[in-house]
């Protein structure tokens, strides 16, 4: 019988962004790939504690049962095969299931997406999320500095997700860059029938759409967007996701106050923004990763 990830929810992850590996992690930065590789080989046994993405991984795959499978979590790692044994060991050992993974001792790992049709990368390397981005997948570079996850909430996978660039493309905050706040706000309401283009992490968000349609009586989905429009500008983000057929439980519309205070209250397992300030403001509160879409990330 064939073997096919079909029908499932993958999510491909670096093993930093996975476990708090920061400590080998200097020593590899030091530029001793192989004291590197030594020190991950005499803490085989030693598990690595969560990192920043682990909430975010464990949630979801408590979606999966001995009836269905619903989500599958592949590590893409730089590291070396000797690190990825570390790596599996440290899943284990936080009854994290983990079955697949791509050693690639330093090369980009981000081409495996394609044929992993992974609908989510996590990393902590800014490359590769570019790569990843500009191969079409939904791509973040997760912020070692970020706080972890709260534990009020161990039955419900909580995403928040910044609109423009993200969740949308970034039509409008073209506008807003070239224009000003003036000319961003007359053109979203001239076009506020008119749905918005689908961002980088749309498909993320119809595939989270169809996990939570698809039920489970342990866990649920909860997703919030969070951006800096604010009215009239709101009207079209909301009927984009209508047109879409997609349901967000929360909407926040800020008007430019910063999102962190607010991410904090809604307490996500994970936020995504592709503006730099946003997510460093973000990562005081809660766990954020960057998105290199858009205007806002154009190389000069």
């Amino acid at each position: 019988m064939s073997v096919s990830l079909e029908d499932k929810l993958v999510v491909a992850i670096s093993s930093r962004a996975l476990f708090d590996f920061e400590e080998e992690n200097r020593v590899f930065e030091a530029g001793d790939p192989a004291a590197y590789m030594q020190l991950q080989l005499q803490r085989l046994d030693q598990p690595a504690r969560p990192g920043i993405a682990f909430s975010l991984i464990r949630k979801l795959l408590a979606f999966n049962d001995t009836s269905s499978q619903r989500v599958e979590v592949v590590v893409l790692s730089r590291n070396d095969p000797v690190s990825g044994m570390r790596v599996f060991r440290s899943a284990k050992a936080n009854a994290i299931h983990l079955q697949r993974g791509v050693f690639t001792q330093g090369r980009s790992p981000f081409g495996y997406l394609r044929p992993l049709r992974a609908h989510l990368f996590l990393s902590t390397n800014a490359e590769d999320v570019r790569g990843a981005l500009a191969a079409g997948f939904p791509a973040a570079r997760v912020l070692t500095e970020s706080v972890l996850a709260s534990v009020n909430y161990p039955n419900e996978v909580r995403i928040a997700f910044d609109g423009d660039a993200v969740l949308f493309s970034d039509e409008a905050e073209r506008v807003f860059q070239d224009q000003g706040l003036e000319a961003f706000q007359q053109h979203e309401l001239s076009k506020a029938a008119q749905p918005l283009p689908g961002g980088p992490f749309k498909p993320l968000l119809s595939a989270l759409h169809r996990l939570q349609r698809a039920g489970n009586s342990q866990m649920r989905i909860r997703t919030a967007l969070v951006t800096a429009r604010s009215a009239p500008a709101h009207e079209r983000a909301i009927r984009t996701l209508m047109d879409w057929n997609i349901h967000v439980d929360e909407a926040m519309f800020l008007g430019g106050l910063p999102k962190g205070e607010f991410l904090r209250e809604f307490e996500p397992d994970f936020f995504f923004d592709d503006q730099t300030r946003h997510v460093a403001h973000a990562a005081l509160h809660v766990p954020a990763g960057h998105v290199a879409a858009g205007v806002a990330n154009s190389v000069a």
